[in-house]
C-alpha cells in the first residue's frame, strides 16, 4: 500500500494480527514546528499468552512528529488487532511504541500502558525514545495510579 492508498475513507476489515495490520502515515503539515500529538486508547484489549484471558489497558501515546503523522484510523485498526493477540503487558506496550517509531521516525515518542489488574496486581509499562525535546509542553498523561476501592 502506498502513501496515497490510505485506509482512511475506505472500507477496511480488521487485521488478524498486529504484525499484519497496516499503519498509515500522512505528511506533517507543520514539520518546522515542535508540538506534541496525543492518542488515548482507554479500552485497549489483548490476551494473556498463557491463559487466553482478556487483558485491558488504558494506553496514552505522546509524540513529537518530524515529517510524518500516524493516520488515526489506521492506528485504531492496528490497536484493534491486539484483541486476539496473546502477549504480556510489557510486550504489547513496547511493540506498539517500536512500530510507531519505525513508521514515523519522530523527534520523540513515549507510551504509557496502564494495565488493569489481573491476579490482584496492576502492571504499568512506560517507555520513551529519548529525552523530551527542549521547549515542549508535555502534559501529564492524566491516568491515575490504580487504587482499587480505596
Amino acid at each position: 500500500m502506498t502513501e496515497q492508498e490510505l485506509q482512511l475513507g475506505r472500507s477496511v476489515g480488521a487485521a488478524a494480527t498486529p504484525e499484519t495490520a497496516v499503519l498509515d502515515r500522512v505528511p506533517n503539515p507543520h514539520p518546522d514546528t515542535l508540538y506534541v500529538a496525543r492518542f488515548t486508547a482507554p479500552e485497549f484489549t489483548s490476551l494473556c499468552p498463557v491463559t487466553g484471558q482478556p487483558d485491558f489497558a488504558h494506553l496514552v501515546i505522546d509524540y513529537v512528529p518530524k515529517d510524518w503523522l500516524v493516520e488515526s484510523k489506521s492506528l485504531k485498526l492496528y490497536l484493534h488487532a491486539f484483541r486476539n493477540h496473546g502477549a504480556f503487558h510489557e510486550g504489547c506496550t513496547i511493540d506498539i511504541a517500536k512500530r510507531l517509531v519505525d513508521l514515523l521516525d519522530p523527534h520523540w515518542l513515549r507510551i504509557g500502558g496502564y494495565w488493569y489488574p489481573r491476579g490482584g496486581i496492576p502492571i504499568d509499562v512506560f517507555w520513551q525514545s529519548g529525552p523530551v525535546p527542549a521547549n515542549i509542553w508535555l502534559p501529564d498523561q492524566g491516568v491515575a495510579p490504580y487504587r482499587g476501592r480505596g
